[in-house]
């Protein structure tokens, strides 16, 4: 599952509309339609699948042409909003509702897109335990979505106007905030037109002069993240959670540092699970005064764009006396960093496929 979350967008909004540009900026609209399937990850969704869903894909990108070094690092990207509506041919399901804002990456002379989006969407009818008990995909309106789109792309073929057609992949969840969250996935056949707002501008990329390697030393970081969560078990209750975390981290080169590291977790929904399973369930075994605290160790990795950074961390708890979803946890996020050493952090951890919880976090890099 590939939920980044909810204000994750605002963070790429930071990191790729912040700088000023000398010349007069370029962009450009694509719309398109689609047509798809919902993939069947988990078997408990497979009552929900029943027609095709469709929709539109706005997109609203700006050019970028060498400005920031980064732009050439990462092969003159666009940055963008991208507006998403979804009707997923089942009134179960309902429809749904995206923003998004996304990076296209360019391949093989830039006549291959690859938009990757991260945002929240609103959907019309999630759970309910007595009007629409069946939707057992979306427990809240208010939902993370991830998008991507692999696309054949040609622009400003005549008259301003071009062309795009490809492959899209949807992703909804709401990352356990609330049961049930099965979620869904979509891919779909994306077929669509791109109108140059500026047509009359033509830059040439810039190349970056000459840098230095980077060098650094092996820095300290220290992060303290938190949210609210629920356990599978429907309305079994919201409950808040906190982490502290502590790793190393070398940077390779401008792009990426590797990273080592241990997270100590205080996840308050595990003792109502604990408690629940405890009474409900009496062949698991579960004793009421079992320790609800997890520690683990983690490899990462980080990659820069600019002041902006993905991060993907691997983890194994080594302080396990609770058995939830196995001993392997795995982390993936956005870092924004402010100043030389300040961050924040919005990141989703998970359990392979199955998302424990979004986590808002701060912390400082020494």
């Amino acid at each position: 599952m590939k939920d980044l979350l909810l204000i994750c967008f605002l963070f790429s909004v930071c990191c790729g509309f912040s700088q000023e540009e000398k010349r007069v900026k370029k962009y450009v609209l694509d719309l398109s339609q689609f047509n798809g399937s919902i993939l069947l990850h988990n078997s408990d969704i497979s009552h929900l699948i029943t027609e095709h869903p469709a929709g539109f894909i706005l997109g609203f990108n700006r050019k970028r042409f060498g400005e920031q070094d980064w732009e050439a690092d990462y092969g003159y990207p666009d940055s963008g909003f991208t507006f998403v509506y979804q009707d997923m041919k089942n009134p179960t399901l309902g429809e749904h509702f995206g923003m998004y804002a996304h990076y296209n990456f360019y391949f093989f002379k830039r006549n291959l897109q690859f938009r990757i989006g991260q945002g929240i969407a609103y959907n019309t009818n999630p759970y309910d335990k007595n009007t629409n008990f069946r939707n057992n995909a979306y427990g809240s309106h208010l939902l993370s979505s991830t998008m991507a789109m692999v696309n054949y792309h040609q622009e400003n073929v005549i008259a301003g106007l071009g062309f795009k057609v490809g492959l899209s992949l949807i992703h909804y969840s709401n990352a356990n905030f609330k049961a049930p969250n099965t979620s869904t996935n979509t891919a779909a056949f994306n077929f669509g037109i791109t109108y140059d707002l500026n047509q009359e501008l033509v830059y040439e990329f810039k190349k970056p002069e000459h840098r230095k390697k980077m060098l650094e030393p092996i820095r300290y970081n220290f992060a303290l993240r938190g949210g609210v969560n629920e356990s599978d078990v429907v309305n079994s209750g919201r409950y808040g959670f906190w982490i502290f975390s502590a790793y190393v981290d070398k940077r390779l080169g401008r792009k990426s540092a590797i990273q080592v590291g241990a997270d100590a977790f205080f996840s308050n929904f595990l003792k109502e699970l604990i408690r629940f399973q405890s009474i409900s369930f009496p062949e698991m075994n579960v004793a009421p005064d079992t320790d609800f605290k997890r520690v683990g160790v983690f490899v990462g990795h980080e990659l820069f764009i600019n002041k902006l950074s993905v991060i993907t961390q691997l983890g194994y708890y080594v302080y396990y006396p609770f058995d939830f979803e196995g001993r392997v946890y795995n982390r993936i996020g956005l870092k924004r960093y402010f100043g030389n050493r300040l961050f924040g952090a919005v990141t989703l951890k998970s359990h392979a496929a199955a998302a424990e919880a979004v986590e808002f976090g701060i912390g400082i890099r020494l």
